[in-house]
């Protein structure tokens, strides 16, 4: 079996399996991981960009409209504590609080509008990072979080697209961010905030 998150036999999966419960009945891994890599890109494509507030409860709402097809608990905080090879993410306890601490960080610096360009990148990347390591849900974290993401830097007036960026790259830059060095995020932000928005 391949466990993800290490967190062993969980009420989220079938029994005797690491394969995650979903409204379609997949027991196999891998038709899994292909089902939610086509439906979340699907349901994607209808996300309308939103202006702020951003919140953990509007988090809830992307991952919502990402996973619901698929499973149960789609924008409801994970109940367990979940690992990933040497990465322990936030206890559930935590989970809103240390949300809730960023997002709030967010509303006072008005999400980010105004700030000059190399600012507003390594804003980004700090924010980024600490989210990730809040992992409120159980599976779906990463692809919610971009979504918001980019609603935050379309919000701010520029482009951002994430095709450059290799799942290594993302990979490392978030083990190091697990350490607060946001280089290599920085670098990566760098590269997919692209040019101003022109009305």
């Amino acid at each position: 079996m391949r466990d993800k998150y290490g967190a062993g036999q969980d009420s989220y999966c079938y029994p005797g399996s690491d394969t995650l419960r979903n409204r379609l009945g997949i027991t196999d891994p891998d038709l899994l991981e292909q089902a939610e890599r086509e439906i979340s890109a699907l349901e994607a494509q209808s996300i309308e960009f939103r202006e702020p507030p951003y919140d953990l409860v509007y988090l809830q709402a992307l991952h919502r409209k990402l996973f619901g097809e698929l499973y149960a608990w789609a924008g409801k905080i994970r109940t367990i504590d979940i690992s990933k090879q040497q990465t322990r993410f936030c206890t559930v306890p935590r989970i809103v609080p240390e949300a809730e601490k960023i997002f709030s960080g967010l509303s006072r610096q008005n999400y980010w509008v105004g700030l000059p360009r190399p600012d507003l990148v390594a804003e980004t990347a700090k924010a980024y990072a600490d989210l990730n390591m809040i992992h409120p849900f159980r599976e779906g974290n990463g692809r919610a979080q971009r979504v918001l993401f980019e609603h935050m830097i379309v919000n701010c007036g520029y482009a951002i697209g994430w095709d450059s960026i290799t799942q290594d790259e993302w990979l490392t830059a978030n083990i190091a961010g697990v350490y607060c060095d946001y280089g290599p995020m920085t670098a990566l932000f760098e590269r997919c905030i692209g040019e101003p928005l022109t009305e």
